[in-house]
């Protein structure tokens, strides 16, 4: 019976620790997947979006005086630009961050708003979604050229890895972000 026992004490500590062995291996690939696919995401966005400036026009937010060097580069927290004519008026694209709703992994998310502007200035359509959650920082360097032309437009994006399946585990696992740079000119001159 004693032998019983003890047989079955060993089995118990042998299950304990192979369970939090199991455990920690699954939470490593939680980390890990969190990380890869946020890292994924974060690039595709950042891609889309310099592709935005390459082939927009009419850039805002612009300096009261391009000549002016403390206001010329300037940081913003949007850009706005025109992506030229379309049935009923004028495409018109602005990225901008916002604060994150209550509770989310980290304070900013970055939006897409794309408005229709026929020619009296009217909005006709308006269309906002977010592009990318998770950002604990997010600024648009603006440097024009006389006129004023956007010169370059660099993007600074730090986004915080986070997997939307599992809420219980985001903050309590890692703290790791993932910093994106572009810098990015214009292929058109503003009009």
């Amino acid at each position: 019976m004693i032998e019983v026992l003890v047989s079955l004490m060993i089995t118990g500590l042998l299950l304990t620790a192979t369970l939090s062995a199991l455990d920690a291996s699954f939470k490593s690939y939680q980390i890990c997947t969190e990380s890869a696919s946020t890292n994924v995401i974060a690039r595709t966005v950042m891609q889309r979006m310099s592709a935005l400036v390459r082939t927009g026009t009419d850039f805002g937010p612009y300096p009261d005086d391009v000549l002016d060097a403390s206001a010329n580069p300037m940081d913003s927290t949007f850009m706005e630009f025109s992506m030229g004519p379309v049935a009923g008026g004028t495409r018109i694209v602005r990225l901008e961050r916002r604060a994150a709703a209550t509770g989310a992994v980290a304070p900013f998310e970055l939006w897409y708003v794309e408005q229709v502007v026929d020619g009296a200035g009217a909005i006709t359509t308006n269309e906002a979604r977010p592009l990318l959650t998770g950002l604990t920082e997010l600024n648009f360097n603006l440097e024009y050229d006389v006129g004023p032309r956007l010169k370059r437009a660099t993007i600074d994006l730090t986004v915080r890895p986070n997997d939307f399946q599992d809420a219980s585990l985001k903050t309590e696992l890692h703290t790791d972000t993932i910093r994106l740079v572009s810098t990015v000119s214009p292929r058109k001159l503003d009009n």
